[in-house]
């Protein structure tokens, strides 16, 4: 098998005083290396002397998903980021990844997950839920996350993640029972756990920074300076933490669309973040039925590329989280 010939790699330094201990994943998607490029030049500058871990430790996870990377692109065998738990009968190889990288982030406090998006728009950091005791994603340290989001170096930040997606999958169930059953994971609410849903399970806090376009040549420094900015105002270095950034902008995942046959197409050339209007078409099912917006607000993760059965595109609105 392929798979055989990879393994799995991290680094870790750990300062002289009590600290935070923060882990920093690249790649977990294999052909979004802006993370894996930032989190190598930060291992340099360690290494180097240039940068010193002072209180606390940093664990660097340059490539993830080393199958996916290998093969320049998303998946290996499957979503990695997608139904992410021990799993006691791996039978594929993102499974094994989770029964190395699941201990991992549980000995760590806090998670910064560095990924890039399909299509053009602004980098953006992905929060978790406000504090609640629900069945679904019981969280109490929101105001934790939202300090280290504002201090990224990004000013958009969007929540409602596993709500939205779990919204989902009622509505795939609910409309194709027979294809969600023969889909498996995909009528399950929990194939929306990925790196950060399943570190707040076990008791630490995580983002996800969207740091651009795949091939933008400035989302390897987004993915630098986030790093830098987390160990500063985390104190595992002896820099002067940043400051929040000014007039952040708050959005609320609220809607995701499935595409359902391999010709559905977008009206246009969709970027993340692009504002819709109510009733605006956005685009066209391969039976001719229109998609349009149900209100005001944006569009998140267009993916032209997207396999029948998978997210086709998110919708926002604006929130007053933060």
């Amino acid at each position: 098998m392929e798979s055989q010939g990879f393994s799995f790699h991290s680094l870790s330094f750990t300062g002289m005083h009590p600290g935070t201990k923060l882990i920093v994943l690249g790649a977990v998607h294999g052909n979004e290396t802006c993370g894996t490029q930032a989190i190598q030049r930060v291992m340099a500058e360690i290494q180097a002397g240039k940068l010193h871990i002072v209180a606390g430790s940093v664990t660097l996870v340059p490539v993830t998903n080393p199958l996916a990377y290998a093969r320049q692109q998303r998946m290996g065998d499957r979503n990695l980021n997608r139904n992410l738990y021990p799993q006691p009968a791996p039978t594929d190889f993102e499974d094994h990844i989770a029964n190395w990288l699941c201990p991992l982030l549980q000995q760590h406090e806090v998670l910064l997950d560095l990924h890039s998006f399909h299509t053009a728009g602004e980098p953006f950091a992905m929060l978790g839920p406000d504090n609640n005791t629900g069945a679904l994603e019981p969280f109490a340290q929101a105001a934790r996350e939202e300090a280290l989001a504002l201090r990224l170096g990004v000013r958009r930040l969007v929540d409602g993640w596993l709500d939205t997606y779990a919204l989902g999958v009622q509505r795939r169930v609910a409309h194709h029972p027979a294809e969600a059953e023969a889909r498996g994971l995909n009528t399950d609410p929990r194939y929306g756990v990925g790196t950060t849903e399943y570190m707040r399970s076990v008791g630490g806090c995580a983002l996800t920074l969207e740091c651009g376009q795949h091939e933008d040549p400035a989302a390897p420094e987004v993915a630098y300076r986030a790093i830098l900015n987390a160990l500063a105002h985390l104190g595992l270095i002896a820099q002067t933490a940043p400051p929040a950034v000014a007039n952040p902008e708050a959005l609320r995942l609220y809607q995701v669309i499935d595409k359902v046959h391999a010709d559905d197409a977008f009206s246009r050339a969709w970027a993340s973040f692009d504002p819709v209007a109510a009733g605006e078409l956005i685009g066209v099912r391969q039976d001719g039925s229109q998609v349009v917006a149900d209100g005001e607000g944006f569009i998140v993760f267009p993916n032209p590329q997207a396999l029948p059965g998978q997210e086709w595109f998110y919708l926002a609105r604006r929130s007053g989280r933060v």
